[in-house]
């Protein structure tokens, strides 16, 4: 493997690695990236790590703070605000502009993991249960043809990297009227209901999870 192709594979590699430990809480905000310390970790040299970092700070998961390095970024409860409201329209319009470019097999597929998440409930694990809702919404927005705001939708979810596995963690009862309030989107777009329909809904799916946050954290 040429040197160029290995050191961009190992540079994938590192940044899948340190974002998961992101996402799961593994590496908490204001954790100390210690570039030296992870590449032995994973068993590479330092140089994909610290390209892997500059790919998480470009999508707002790390910080620079002077005299200390690289850290993990943390979401104050008004950052989390905005980036939740923001997240609650373009995924809302990314939704309803993929309703009538998604088929059956998707709608089983967006089925599926939502009755794992269903599965979830008795024995409740808030990390999978947070992986399994991405998976739901990515089939949902996925095929929404403006790329512009499928990038934004992305954005929004890159920022909340560090906080989603802490939401459902926070909010346990709002786990069961997401499966609910899933399954009540899936049965809107079989029907063909209009784009309006379909993004009040998405929108209103978001943004109650969103009040359920804040009221349990008294913010």
């Amino acid at each position: 493997m040429p040197d160029g192709v290995a050191t961009a594979s190992k540079s994938e590699q590192a940044y899948q690695a340190v974002k998961a430990r992101i996402v799961d809480g593994t590496y908490s905000p204001g954790y100390r990236l210690v570039l030296a310390k992870i590449a032995e970790d994973l068993g590479v040299s330092v140089v994909p790590v610290r390209e892997a970092i500059r790919r998480l700070e470009a999508e707002g998961l790390v910080t620079f703070v002077r005299n200390v390095g690289a850290t993990v970024a943390g979401i104050d409860p008004t950052e989390y605000l905005y980036t939740m409201q923001t997240l609650s329209i373009v995924e809302g319009a990314a939704t309803a502009l993929s309703a009538p470019l998604i088929g059956p097999a998707a709608i089983d597929r967006a089925r599926a993991v939502n009755a794992e998440m269903r599965d979830c409930l008795d024995h409740f694990d808030p990390l999978r249960f947070t992986a399994l809702n991405q998976a739901f919404h990515s089939i949902l927005f996925e095929s929404c043809p403006n790329p512009h705001l499928l990038d934004l939708v992305h954005r929004g979810w890159n920022r909340l990297a560090s906080l989603r596995s802490s939401t459902f963690r926070f909010v346990p009862g709002r786990a069961h009227d997401s499966v609910a309030e899933h399954e009540a989107l899936l049965q809107l777009i079989e029907s063909g209901a209009g784009a309006d329909t379909i993004e009040t809904a998405a929108r209103l799916h978001r943004s109650t999870t969103l009040d359920a946050y804040l009221a349990q954290t008294n913010h």
